[in-house]
C-alpha cells in the first residue's frame, strides 16, 4: 500500500527525434506542423513547462510550486498537441514537466521546437526569454527551431 501520492510520473526515456516545446503556452499550428516535418516519421515527444515560482534555500518552496489548475492547464496544451500530431500520423507522447533541455538530453533528441517569444519590455525582462536558456543548456547535436506561430 501506498501512503503518499507521487508528485511527478516518471519521465519517458525512449529516444525521439523531436521534441515539441512550450514556455507554458499553447503551440501555434507551424509549430506542430514543424515538428511533424522535422520528425520524418519517426517518435514525436511533446513537453510544456510547469513553472516553479521561486526557491528557498536553494530547493523549491511548495507554495510556489504548480498547483492543481495549473498542472491541469499544461496537460491540456500536451494533450492538444498530441491530438494534432496523432492526427498527422506521429507516433508521439508527452508530459510536463520542468526542463526543456533535460528531457531533450534524457530522449536523445535531434531537434527541440518551439514557438518563437512573443514577450516584449518589461516582461521579458523579468521572466528572461526561455528560447535563449534553452539554447545555452542544449548539448552539441541538438538543434533549436524557432516557429513564427503566425504562419
Amino acid at each position: 500500500m501506498l501512503l503518499g501520492r507521487r508528485r511527478w510520473d516518471p519521465q519517458p526515456t525512449s529516444p525521439a527525434a523531436v521534441l515539441l516545446a512550450s514556455s507554458g503556452s499553447p503551440f501555434s499550428r507551424a509549430a506542430v506542423r514543424r515538428a511533424y516535418e522535422l520528425a520524418g516519421g519517426e517518435p514525436v515527444a511533446v513537453l510544456s513547462i510547469l513553472k516553479v515560482y521561486g526557491s528557498q534555500f536553494g530547493l523549491p518552496n511548495p507554495g510556489l510550486l504548480p498547483t492543481r489548475r495549473e498542472q491541469d492547464e499544461q496537460m491540456t496544451v500536451v494533450r492538444r498537441a498530441i491530438d494534432a500530431l496523432e492526427q498527422r500520423g506521429c507516433t508521439v507522447d508527452g508530459q510536463a514537466g520542468r526542463m526543456i533541455a533535460k528531457v531533450a538530453r534524457a530522449r536523445k533528441v535531434r531537434y527541440v521546437v518551439m514557438d518563437a517569444p512573443t514577450a516584449t519590455g518589461v516582461r521579458r525582462i523579468i521572466e528572461g526569454e526561455v528560447t535563449g536558456i534553452v539554447r545555452r543548456r542544449l548539448r552539441d547535436g541538438t538543434a533549436l527551431e524557432l516557429v513564427d506561430g503566425k504562419s
